[in-house]
């Protein structure tokens, strides 16, 4: 687990900015229209959502990035049960990147 309060910031700070997608089948229609730019998963996601959504991100070439449990990403931005979450942000989705470094 990272536990990077940095990044969690960060995330909360890009919810707000409307720079996010959470759901999964909203994720899945960003990184085709090429619009996602991150997708970061939770480390409790589930087998199948995981598979689904790595799949997609390597045939896009769209990077992901495994972080907290689920609940500690939603905690970051404020809504409950969230495992999966797309960066739809050059800005935001680089220095998410350089903090989870």
């Amino acid at each position: 687990m990272i536990r990077n309060q940095a990044y969690l910031n960060l995330l909360g700070l890009a919810y707000r900015a409307k720079k996010i997608t959470v759901g999964e089948e909203s994720i899945i229609r960003d990184i085709q229209k090429g619009k996602a730019k991150l997708v970061l998963l939770a480390s409790d996601i589930g087998p199948q959502t995981k598979k689904k959504l790595m799949d997609k991100c390597h045939f896009y070439k769209v990077p992901i990035r495994t972080v907290d449990d689920r609940d500690m990403i939603s905690y970051a931005i404020g809504k409950n049960g969230r495992v999966a979450i797309a960066i739809n942000d050059d800005g935001f989705a680089t220095k998410l990147n350089s903090l989870l470094d």
